[in-house]
């Protein structure tokens, strides 16, 4: 992550939240996939799927080493999403709730 003095912080937040307003204005699975096509690389936007995709199992309380083996998803990831889904911000966790029954 780049460094930023405190003037430049506050322009990120508003930066960061101008954002978070451009993904809550898409109504549509393909409108939010267009803008994440424009927006990430592929390599960004693959790792943040497959950091969603590992949520599932992990709710499920599948093992990691299970979960890399069907999804092909490192350990050290699937790791990383059980820490946030456990000390986090809320986020993954408030997701899952609110799509699960997508799956």
């Amino acid at each position: 992550m780049k460094q930023h003095d405190d003037v430049d912080r506050r322009a990120l937040q508003l930066a960061e939240d101008s954002l978070c307003r451009a993904l809550l204005s898409l109504n549509t699975v393909p409108e939010c996939r267009a803008l994440l096509w424009d927006l990430c690389t592929p390599a960004e936007l693959e790792a943040m799927v497959d950091r969603w995709r590992v949520v599932k199992p992990l709710k499920a309380g599948k093992p990691y080493r299970q979960i890399s083996d069907d999804t092909g998803v490192s350990v050290t990831t699937i790791g990383r999403v059980a820490r946030f889904l456990e000390h986090g911000n809320g986020g993954y966790q408030l997701a899952w709730e609110r799509t699960r029954k997508d799956d």
